[in-house]
C-alpha cells in the first residue's frame, strides 16, 4: 500500500502515495509555524508600543514636574529678591549724600587699584611662562650637560683601568675586582648627583607655579618668595581684606620628593613660628600613605597639587573670618586664646575638610555632565546644601566665641513675620 504509486493532475507525474502525505504534513505545519511566528510577532510588536508608549508618558510627566518645580523655584528666588531690593532701597534713601560720593569713590579706587593689579598679574604671569620656559631650557641643558660628563667620565675611568689592566696585568684579581668595584661606585656618585641637580631645578619650577596661581587667584594678597635665610618654606601669603587690612599669614612649602618625609611636617612648623605664621602648608607631589587630596597634620596642611588653591581659599576665607572676630573683641585676652584654640583644633579642621570636601564634590560632578540630569541636580543640592549647613555651623562656632556682637547675615536668620507674609 506504501508504494502505491498516483498520478498528480496537473503535471501527470507518478509518485509513492507515502511522499505525497509527506508533503502534506510539511505545508501544513510550515503554514501553522508561520502563523504562530506571526502571532508571537505582533503580540511583541504591541508590547513593545505599549511599554514606549508608558515610557514615554513617565517621561514627560516628570519632565513637567521638573519644569514645574523650577518655574516655582525661579519665583520664589525672584519674590525674596524683590524683597531684599526693596529693602537696599530704603537703606540706601536713609544714607547721606556725603557718604555715598565716598563709597563710589572708594569703589572706583578699588575697581581701579584691582584694574592695575590685574594688569600686574598678566605683566607677571607672562614673565613667569617666560622664566618657566628658561628653566626648562636649562634643565635640558644641564641634563645634557651631566649625561655628556658622565658618559666623559667612564669613558676616562675605563681607559684609565685598561691602560692600569695592561701596564699591571701580573696583579692579583682581587686587586682588579677592587678597582672594578670602585670605578662603579664612581659612575653612580656622577649619576645620582645628574638626579639630584635635576630634582632641584622640577622643584624651582613648582614653586614658581604656585607663587603665580597664588598670584592669581588672590588678588587683594601679598604673595613672595621667602628669602633663602629660612629654610624649608618657599611662599608667605599675607592675607588682605578688599580695604587692604591684614588678617594673618600662610607659609607654602612645596616638595617634589618621590618619597614622603615625615621630618617635613617639625621643620615647617619651626619655620612657621620663625616666619610668625598663622597657618603652614606643605603642596607635595607624594602623600602620605592613606593620605587622599589633603589633611591636617600636626597643625600643619598637607595637600596634592591639583587641590592646594582649594584649601587656600578655604584657609583664607577662615583666617578673614577669625580676624573679624579678633577685632570684636580687641584687648580680651581670654578671647583671643579661644579663636587660637579654635584655630588650632579639630573642630576648625573639620570645617575646613568638610568645605574642601564638597568643593572637590562638586568639581567632579562638573566633569561627570553625561550622568542623568535629574541625578547631578539632586547630588548638586546636597553637597551645596552641605556647604552651607557647615557656613551656618561655623558661624554659630565663631558667634559662641565673641557673642552677639558678631554681623548678621541675613539669609542665615529666620525671616520676619513681615517677610513671611
Amino acid at each position: 500500500m506504501a508504494n502505491e504509486l498516483i498520478k498528480c493532475p496537473e503535471c501527470g507525474a507518478e509518485f509513492p502515495l507515502s511522499q505525497a502525505i509527506s508533503h502534506d504534513l510539511e505545508i501544513a505545519i510550515a503554514k501553522k509555524y508561520e502563523k504562530t511566528i506571526k502571532e508571537l510577532k505582533d503580540e511583541t510588536q504591541k508590547s513593545v508600543e505599549s511599554k514606549e508608549k508608558e515610557i514615554t508618558e513617565r517621561y514627560e510627566k516628570e519632565q513637567k514636574r521638573l519644569e514645574e518645580k523650577s518655574r516655582r523655584e525661579k519665583e520664589d528666588a525672584l519674590k525674596q529678591l524683590e524683597v531684599e531690593m526693596k529693602h537696599i532701597e530704603e537703606y540706601a534713601k536713609k544714607r547721606a549724600k556725603e557718604a555715598l560720593d565716598i563709597e563710589i569713590k572708594d569703589l572706583r579706587e578699588m575697581l581701579a587699584e584691582r584694574d592695575k593689579k590685574l594688569i600686574e598679574s598678566q605683566k607677571a604671569e607672562l614673565e613667569l611662562r617666560r622664566k618657566q620656559r628658561e628653566l626648562e631650557e636649562k634643565e635640558k641643558t644641564i641634563e645634557l650637560e651631566m649625561m655628556r660628563k658622565v658618559d666623559e667620565e667612564r669613558r676616562k675611568i675605563l681607559e684609565s683601568a685598561q691602560k692600569n689592566f695592561e701596564d699591571q696585568h701580573r696583579l692579583k684579581d682581587a686587586e682588579k675586582d677592587k678597582q672594578l668595584a670602585d670605578m662603579c661606585r664612581q659612575i653612580e656618585d656622577l649619576k645620582r648627583k645628574a638626579e639630584q641637580g635635576s630634582q632641584k631645578m622640577q622643584g624651582e619650577v613648582l614653586e614658581l607655579e604656585l607663587e603665580q596661581l597664588l598670584k592669581n587667584e588672590f588678588l587683594f594678597d601679598d604673595i613672595n618668595s621667602v628669602s633663602s635665610g629660612i629654610k624649608g618654606a618657599d611662599i608667605i601669603q599675607i592675607v588682605k581684606t578688599q580695604t587692604g587690612r591684614e588678617c594673618g599669614k600662610i607659609l607654602w612649602e612645596t616638595k617634589r620628593a618621590k618619597n614622603w618625609s615625615d621630618e617635613w611636617l617639625q621643620k615647617l612648623k619651626d619655620n612657621q613660628r620663625s616666619a610668625k605664621a598663622d597657618l603652614a602648608v606643605i603642596v607635595s607631589e607624594t602623600l602620605p600613605k592613606g593620605l587622599h587630596h589633603f589633611r591636617q597634620i600636626e597643625t600643619v596642611w598637607v595637600t596634592d597639587i591639583p587641590s592646594a588653591i582649594s584649601l587656600g581659599l578655604a584657609l583664607r576665607t577662615l583666617l578673614i573670618q577669625i580676624n573679624k572676630a579678633r577685632e570684636i573683641e580687641t584687648g580680651k585676652e581670654e578671647k583671643k586664646e579661644v579663636v587660637y584654640n579654635y584655630l588650632m583644633g579639630i573642630e576648625f579642621r573639620n570645617r575646613v575638610q568638610a568645605i574642601m570636601e564638597a568643593f572637590i564634590a562638586m568639581k567632579k560632578d562638573l566633569d561627570s555632565e553625561k550622568r542623568a540630569m535629574e541625578s547631578i541636580w539632586s547630588k548638586r543640592d546636597k553637597q551645596i546644601e552641605k556647604v552651607v549647613l557647615n557656613i551656618a555651623g561655623m558661624r554659630g562656632d565663631l558667634e559662641g566665641i565673641v557673642g552677639a556682637s558678631l554681623p548678621s547675615i541675613k539669609l542665615l536668620e529666620l525671616p520676619s513675620v513681615n517677610e513671611a507674609d
